[in-house]
């Protein structure tokens, strides 16, 4: 299983890191919101054990800005702050579990085992947009500007990724990852293939986005240049 770990105290970092890899864990680290919310947005993570109070993006703000791009990755929020006020925040941004610091190092891995063992939680909107594009998540129609086209399940989980992610570029690991799962045994082909389909999909209903190919990379949706 691979965790993320997103705090600033770099002793406390290297601790938990050594812990979770012993543990068994795959392991991330980074010491910033900034680099933290990358981290989450082009990797899939079992989980993430999140600090409260970091730099350039504090936790609340990272983890909304993550919950609403649809990431759902069970997350662990660390914090100093001991009032209720600041824990119902943290859990109303999207937060599973909280902790106060300090903790007892085996606690936080007996609270990571729990969060791992629940099953992810369902996206309970029915509809996405992006652009000039909604995608109905239940019947996997596309509607655009012109019209609407009926999609194949596989052609929509692709596109409701590359729509969460509007404008960032995603690789194509990460869409290996959230569209076919962990360890797929997929051809690569595949990926160009649905990429094909997808692009076809967006002309027909007459959207000014363009899906774009970031070579050696991946793939962008984002609207066309004026």
């Amino acid at each position: 299983m691979r965790i993320l770990v997103v705090e600033d105290d770099t002793n406390l970092l290297e601790l938990l890191k050594k812990a979770l890899i012993a543990e068994g864990y795959a392991v991330d680290t980074c010491t910033d919101g900034e680099e933290g919310s990358w981290f989450l947005e082009q990797n899939a993570y079992d989980a993430a054990v999140l600090d409260r109070m970091l730099p350039l993006k504090d936790g609340v703000s990272l983890l909304k800005q993550v919950r609403k791009k649809g990431i759902l990755t069970h997350v662990l929020m660390l914090t100093a702050l001991d009032g209720i006020h600041d824990r119902v925040e943290g859990l109303d941004a999207g937060a599973d579990d909280y902790l106060g610091k300090p903790f007892d190092t085996r606690e936080l891995l007996a609270r990571l085992r729990a969060l791992v063992r629940r099953p992810t939680q369902i996206e309970t909107s029915q509809t996405i947009a992006a652009g000039d594009l909604e995608l109905d998540l239940q019947q996997f129609v596309l509607k655009g500007p012109n019209g609407q086209e009926s999609l194949s399940k596989k052609e929509a989980a692709l596109l409701e990724q590359l729509m969460r992610a509007f404008d960032q570029t995603l690789s194509r690991e990460v869409l290996f990852v959230r569209v076919w799962g962990p360890g797929t045994d997929v051809e690569q082909a595949n990926l160009d293939s649905y990429t094909y389909f997808v692009r076809r999909r967006i002309k027909a209903v007459q959207s000014q986005c363009e899906l774009v190919t970031v070579r050696a990379v991946g793939y962008c949706l984002e609207m066309k240049p004026c």
